[in-house]
């Protein structure tokens, strides 16, 4: 009797968490956590792993160096920035921000000015500023040239919140002040851009393709820099020309696809602006517009989701 042989297959047999039944697509985006909420420098390695092996889902410039944007998302790093930060209390009891600055020291400090009167008048206080470690070698040509200031503030409340969401959305408050008041009271435009500003997560992203974000950021290379999870994002612009800003993560999502109603949806959005009301928020006005201007659909759909949740 001839034996029955088994069947070969390429493809992975159902294990742990996998099934093939559950698969979908998702290009350009990657999440890697761990489900125990414990911290690790591995889960960032992981999530930069994830990266570099989406490099063929992004696009890069004429010069073949600069891409289109890449970045990571993790929880707020503390063991790390305690080497830097001295008098930072427990977790989840102060903020980071991931600022965008001008090249031009005069403006960029107009811009930090700004932002250390409105966290007063919002009963806040800035603790610090950090200058973040980049090597300028490690990317291409043109996304050198448009290369901004980054740097990192630490904020502190005044008083205590009831809760991390309440934190959460003061911190929102207080950006889309600062933002507003940035651009109406400076010329720096675009050059100025709040990657993050949390108690929770942070962003590190730019100009990049894949496989340049950890050399371009040495911080992502230090062991005590750890993290539960970690949403990656590698670009390839369809209606908005790339730029610093425009890579993802955003501040709560990486999208990946094109909406083609986007003109309709901002618009809409723009109308219902008159008539929006929360007391989570307070007096709606001092946030509007809630789509920044000059974003690209990821970013109006990011925009309008953290309002939503907030």
């Amino acid at each position: 009797m001839q034996a029955v042989q088994e069947k070969k297959s390429y493809y992975p047999q159902p294990q742990g968490l996998y099934n093939s039944q559950n698969e979908h697509d998702a290009c350009g985006v990657g999440l890697v956590a761990d489900i125990n909420n414990i911290s690790k420098h591995d889960i960032v390695e992981k999530g930069i792993e994830i990266l570099n092996r989406l490099m063929h889902r992004g696009a890069v410039g004429g010069d073949s160096q600069t891409g289109d944007g890449a970045g990571i998302l993790v929880q707020i790093p503390d063991e790390f920035f305690r080497k830097f930060v001295l008098g930072l209390p427990e977790r989840g009891k102060y903020a980071v921000g991931m600022l965008f600055l001008p090249t031009d020291e005069s403006l960029a400090q107009k811009c930090r000015e700004i932002f250390e009167a409105v966290a007063a008048e919002e009963n806040m206080k800035v603790l610090t500023w950090r200058t973040v470690p980049v090597n300028l070698s490690a990317i291409g040509g043109m996304a050198l040239e448009s290369c901004p200031r980054i740097e990192q503030v630490f904020v502190l409340p005044n008083s205590t919140f009831a809760d991390s969401a309440d934190f959460e959305r003061a911190l929102y408050v207080l950006r889309r002040q600062i933002e507003k008041r940035v651009d109406s009271e400076t010329s720096a435009g675009d050059t100025f851009y709040i990657c993050t500003l949390s108690s929770r997560t942070i962003v590190y992203k730019g100009l990049l393709n894949a496989p340049q974000l950890r050399a371009f950021y040495p911080d992502l290379s230090d062991l005590s820099f750890k993290s539960a999870l970690a949403i990656v994002h590698q670009r390839y612009s369809t209606n908005t020309f790339p730029t610093w800003g425009l890579a993802q993560p955003f501040r709560l999502l990486a999208h990946n696809g094109e909406i083609n109603t986007i003109r309709g949806n901002r618009g809409w959005m723009e109308a219902r602006e008159s008539v929006l009301s929360t007391p989570m928020l307070g007096d709606i006005k001092e946030i509007r517009p809630i789509i920044q201007p000059g974003m690209s659909d990821s970013a109006s759909l990011d925009n309008v989701l953290e309002f939503l949740v907030m």
